[in-house]
């Protein structure tokens, strides 16, 4: 591990360039700088001309990005991926008719909360899983409609693929992809409404998200009208049709500009780079050196055990061993804690303990915006600092 060598106790000497490894807001891209951000829009209306031609440049640029199909829309929603998904699902799940919800870490369970308590749906079947774990998505009925994470983010485990979704099947799939997005490659022939938020995989400014429907999305919406009132920020409707302004640049309400300019500077750095296909390589690249890294070290392990079922973006991993198992509960849970306080007070590393819900563990985001040299100048500092936590 670059100059360090396992087992020393003396510090390593090289410290990462840019110690930001948290899951969201993540590290902006490589050479990223304020005076990169285009400034024309800042201080004009969102409804402007400049200001929807912008806004419109993020949507088209996304689309052209993530290879969404030419009759799909693609809109900018208020409350980041969290609101996205509401609408979708506020919009779109009919008491009448079947419901699955998935679920296997902590957002997924929001979602499920959302269908339990406040939609109350009543045909409804909930599917949860272990962190680590995915539920058999195979036993979910065709007819069903079906909301789900793509990627887990607080655990780690990514769906291994979409054959539990048949080509033509009855229901709609509502897919919550926001830490997985632009790192994998999204099914869309299956995909009915799926969201993200900007400040994930690329690294942009938070608190807008995205909202892409398929052709049968967007059938459901205008032929379904909720029982329940729609809060401003889930309307998605004029009258009895889709408001198709929202999928050209005229958002529900009034949307950052500076943050939008983000966006794009970082969507302009990914086409630079070579695209969808060279995020995709860059987080394979990020996670494979932390995974690897984890196999190596017997104190650790995945907290994903499947393979197939391990993110490339937050690769969670949780502690294991005689010292820490013969540890409290309590204790236990410090051991993370210890070891992110002493990288962070040394300007190594920022923000890789594991999610507050989650079992105690360390959460390294491996996405597209950070660069590998900066994981491996990162790994042999936490070596070192589990020496010094578990040995006082």
């Amino acid at each position: 591990m670059t100059d360090y060598v396992r087992g020393l106790a003396h510090e390593p000497t090289l410290k990462p360039e840019r110690p930001f490894f948290s899951s969201g807001p993540t590290a902006k891209f490589p050479g990223w700088s304020l005076d990169k951000l285009k400034t024309e829009s800042l201080g004009r209306s969102h409804r402007s001309a400049l200001g929807k031609a912008r806004l419109k440049y993020a949507i088209d640029l996304s689309r052209e990005l993530l290879g969404i199909p030419d009759d799909y829309l693609v809109g900018i929603m208020p409350a980041s991926d969290t609101g996205a998904i509401e609408a979708a699902m506020w919009s779109m799940l009919d008491p009448a008719r079947p419901v699955t919800v998935a679920a296997w870490e902590s957002f997924g369970n929001v979602w499920i909360q959302d269908a339990v308590k406040q939609l109350k749906l009543p045909n409804l079947q909930v599917m949860t899983a272990d962190y680590g774990e995915i539920p058999d998505l195979t036993t979910i009925p065709q007819r069903n409609d079906v909301v789900f994470t793509w990627n887990g983010t607080t655990s780690g485990a990514m769906i291994p693929d979409t054959d539990w979704l048949e080509p033509g099947r009855e229901g709609v799939t509502i897919n919550d992809a926001t830490s997985a997005i632009f790192a994998q490659e999204m099914d869309w022939a299956k995909l009915d409404a799926t969201t993200y938020s900007w400040q994930k995989v690329m690294g942009s400014e938070a608190q807008h998200g995205m909202l892409i429907l398929s052709p049968k999305a967007v059938e459901r919406i205008e032929s379904y009208d909720p029982a329940w009132p729609l809060p401003k920020l889930f309307r998605m409707k004029k009258g009895d049709k889709l408001n198709r302004g929202i999928f050209a640049g005229e958002t529900i309400n009034t949307p950052s500009m500076l943050a939008t300019e983000d966006y794009i500077a970082a969507l302009e750095w990914a086409k630079s780079i070579g695209g969808r296909k060279a995020l995709v390589e860059r987080a394979n690249a990020n996670s494979r050196l932390v995974k690897d890294w984890i196999e190596a070290t017997p104190w650790l392990r995945n907290m994903v055990a499947d393979p197939a079922k391990q993110t490339n973006t937050g690769v969670c991993m949780v502690f294991q061993g005689d010292w820490y198992e013969s540890l409290s509960a309590e204790d236990q849970a410090g051991v993370p804690k210890k070891i992110v306080k002493l990288l962070e007070e040394r300007n190594v590393g920022y923000d890789f303990n594991g999610y507050r819900d989650a079992p105690p563990s360390l959460r390294i985001w491996c996405g597209s915006t950070v660069e590998q040299e900066d994981i491996k100048r990162l790994l042999p500092w936490i070596e070192w600092a589990y020496e010094k936590v578990k040995n006082g």
